[in-house]
């Protein structure tokens, strides 16, 4: 088992015999792209790997891997970087990058999609629109695949169709031995059950290969109003949510207004409440579907019409812009309560940073369809999942920052229903019972005890082999 320090050394014989026999970049603390390969979304992470070795071939995963083991080195698996918790990153072992692996191939007669593991949504999004499809995925364009895959999958067709892991046909992944395997329902199909939620804790996603489904216009974008009406407005939202069509998936957010032209000057710079959404289609009966959502009354900015799926992907990108610093809590609610929805209204009031969002994902549909245990990705039934993002520039606005989000999180905590393993920060390694449910853990231990019984990928939200 890997158990390297942070001071870990390498022999630079043996660095120099891998370089020569891996196909991909070598990346060392000496290197000219050294600082800009090692730095990852969340600007909070600031982490030393001893090598960084950017992959050109499923094969050089597999190297990685049996080079880490014999070196006793700590091993990361860096996908698109997104993640919150900062896992793809360690110090003093070894990154597999999978950043050079973007390569999507489609099937249209048997809409599939297989995307290998360093796709971003964005490469896979415009690769499929070509088609006029498109699976579920995330909703920031520049999050990896692999990684939002395995622990679930957000996204705008989840009510629909599922979430990204349900749309799974297939992954092939290399093991902790250096093995090359595909899982699917007949074929090692624990492993697949253990992948579709169960996070990156059992090998390395090479490819994915995905369902797509005819999706081509959508009606989506913002309803925008001042934060004095927010309590109203949620409240509003959540009656709407308890009829909503399947066809349609919304979430409602608070952030603070840019001082932007597209803006009224009534809001800029001010703190909004946004109702977000993706209709299937652009049609009179989409507009009849949505038009219980607008009986609130007029908001003071209207950005819903027409689009294309993957020009939505990429609408709110810019509220998540790389390299801010983010310090992240999430829950899912069974319901929006009154006195939840003040609490959540009042907090957002005294936030720190301009940059800092809450968002309150509407589940249901599809998602809840699914038997909880027909995957690991467990509280299929809650009806939404709320995230508290703490989001700012400067390290010295660190500890009033994070002290915003966690008194936030205080108020909202009595009412949580468990969390998502994508959403758990770098302070919660230890939260992994929060995420699954007894039955689901124990047989994630199960299959990690199997496929991983030494730990080797543990840099993630780990679920611990059993001993």
């Amino acid at each position: 088992m890997a158990s390297a320090s942070s001071d870990a050394r390498l022999a630079p014989a043996a660095l120099s015999a891998f370089a020569r026999a891996f196909s991909g970049d070598v990346i060392t603390p000496g290197s000219s792209g050294y600082d800009d390969a090692r730095r990852v979304w969340n600007g909070m992470i600031d982490r030393r790997p001893l090598v960084i070795a950017r992959a050109s071939a499923p094969s050089d995963v597999a190297a990685v891997i049996r080079f880490a083991r014999e070196h006793d080195l700590r091993l990361a698996v860096r996908g698109g970087g997104h993640n919150v918790a900062g896992s793809a990153v360690c110090d003093g072992g070894i990154v597999c990058d999978l950043s050079g692996l973007r390569r999507v191939d489609l099937d249209p007669g048997a809409r599939l999609a297989r995307a290998q593991g360093g796709a971003t949504w964005g490469d896979l999004d415009r690769a499929t629109q070509t088609i006029g499809m498109a699976t579920t995925g995330g909703m920031i364009s520049s999050t990896g695949i692999a990684g939002l895959t395995l622990g679930g999958g957000l996204g705008w067709l989840m009510r629909a169709y599922g979430l990204a892991c349900d749309q799974l046909t297939s992954v092939d992944l290399v093991t902790a031995n250096g093995e090359s395997v595909t899982c699917d329902t007949e074929t090692n199909a624990d492993l697949f059950w253990a992948v579709r939620g169960g996070g990156g804790n059992f090998g390395v996603a090479t490819t994915l290969t995905y369902r797509l489904h005819p999706v081509d216009v959508v009606t989506g974008g913002l309803l925008i109003y001042p934060l004095e009406q927010a309590v109203d407005v949620l409240l509003h939202y959540d009656r709407y949510c308890a009829d909503t069509p399947d066809t349609i998936t919304t979430a409602a957010a608070f952030a603070t207004a840019p001082d932007a032209p597209a803006f009224p000057p009534s809001l800029r710079g001010r703190p909004i409440v946004m109702v977000a959404l993706c209709a299937i289609g652009a049609s009179a009966d989409v507009e009849r579907d949505i038009a219980p959502l607008r009986r609130f009354g007029p908001p003071a900015l209207d950005l819903v019409g027409p689009t294309t799926y993957a020009d939505l992907q990429s609408s709110l990108d810019a509220g998540a812009p790389p390299h801010a610093r983010n310090y992240w809590k999430a829950c899912y609610l069974d319901a929006l309560t009154p006195d939840l929805v003040r609490a959540l209204v009042d907090h957002f009031a005294d936030a720190r940073s301009p940059m800092s969002q809450v968002l309150i994902h509407q589940i249901g549909g599809a998602v809840a369809r699914v038997d909880e245990l027909a995957t690991a990705f467990p509280h299929r039934k809650s009806p939404y999942l709320v995230n508290l993002v703490g989001m700012w520039r400067r390290p010295e606005d660190d500890a009033a920052n994070i002290d915003w989000t966690r008194r936030y999180w205080s108020a909202v905590r009595p009412s949580a229903r468990g969390t998502y393993v994508n959403y758990l920060g770098d302070d919660e390694a230890g939260g992994i019972d929060s995420v699954y449910p007894t039955e689901t853990l124990k047989r994630l231990v199960d299959a990690k005890s199997r496929w991983d019984p030494d730990n080797v990928f543990r840099t993630n939200q780990n679920i611990p082999p059993r001993r």
